[in-house]
């Protein structure tokens, strides 16, 4: 007996707030059973929540036969229909209503699987949706990096008082041109950044500080580019009052993972004198998710 190849989707949507668009999202998705949405999390200081959605993949899937593809650009295309941009604020960067999607294979199923659906949803928004979409990881035919894109279109930078981010990017023409959709923004709209990689953990560190330049400098030292944890990626985000996070991308979590992060976090911040909280993941683990989907689905 053939055993199925299983594939995931997060889908990263700049609004936590707003039921009245979270319930829309979650309708769309509703419509295709043989998809679950297998975690949800939601952050209402940053504002954001992420979906991490799951289905069958085929190894014929095609443009118009490849149920993850179909279920995520219905969730994608009733984010867009909900939310408007240009009255978003929170503690997160981001760049569109629908910042981020990656997708990554899970049991069986191959990561040149996953840049297909990856590069299949890219068509679809940029031509129906009308917003600039940018490819990454396997998916992008230089490989270029998420935190690459990222970087050239002010990702990183704030755009508003202090740390926070309001709206999306402010230019109407962008600096990079997308692999698919118009060259120009729709301010209400932003641009969607879509990639394909092997699986990537989420762990964010809170320290008990209001102070992001000194937790800044600490996320430099953890991150493999600042010349810490090889395949680490982290980044200072306020998180509430008197608290700023270490939100970290774990590249290869099985060589570099949680406990391992902790540890730095912790060690870096009682050099300057500050406390640290226990971190904690945003997503369920790889064999979790296999396993939520599997039950999902029976039932």
């Amino acid at each position: 007996m053939l055993k199925p190849m299983l594939a995931c989707g997060k889908v990263y949507i700049s609004e936590s707030r707003n039921r009245v668009a979270l319930e829309s999202i979650e309708q769309a998705a509703k419509l295709f059973p043989e998809a679950a949405v297998v975690n949800k999390f939601e952050d209402k200081t940053y504002n954001r929540v992420g979906y991490t959605v799951v289905s069958k993949v085929t190894p014929n899937c095609s443009q118009d036969s490849c149920l993850l593809k179909s279920v995520v650009f219905a969730i994608v295309k009733a984010a867009f229909e909900t939310i408007d941009l240009e009255l978003h604020s929170g503690t997160h960067p981001r760049l569109g209503v629908v910042d981020h999607i990656c997708f990554h294979p899970l049991a069986h199923a191959s990561l040149d699987q996953a840049a297909g659906i990856a590069k299949y949803l890219a068509v679809d928004i940029g031509s129906h949706l009308q917003v600039p979409t940018f490819l990454y990881g396997a998916a992008n035919r230089e490989g270029k990096t998420l935190d690459l894109i990222r970087r050239v279109l002010g990702y990183f930078k704030p755009n508003a008082c202090g740390n926070h981010w309001v709206g999306g990017p402010k230019a109407e023409s962008l600096p990079l041109r997308p692999d698919e959709g118009p060259a120009e923004v729709t301010p209400a709209k932003g641009v969607v950044l879509i990639g394909a990689t092997h699986w990537v953990d989420n762990y964010n560190v809170p320290i008990f500080s209001a102070d992001v330049a000194t937790v800044r400098s600490i996320a430099k030292h953890v991150s493999g580019r600042g010349g810490g944890l090889p395949s680490v990626q982290a980044m200072a985000l306020a998180h509430g009052e008197g608290v700023t996070e270490v939100a970290c991308n774990l590249l290869e979590p099985s060589k570099v993972g949680g406990d391992r992060v902790q540890q730095e976090v912790e060690r870096l911040a009682e050099e300057k004198g500050l406390a640290v909280g226990k971190g904690y993941f945003t997503d369920l683990s790889h064999e979790k998710i296999i396993e939520s989907y599997m039950k999902l689905v029976s039932l």
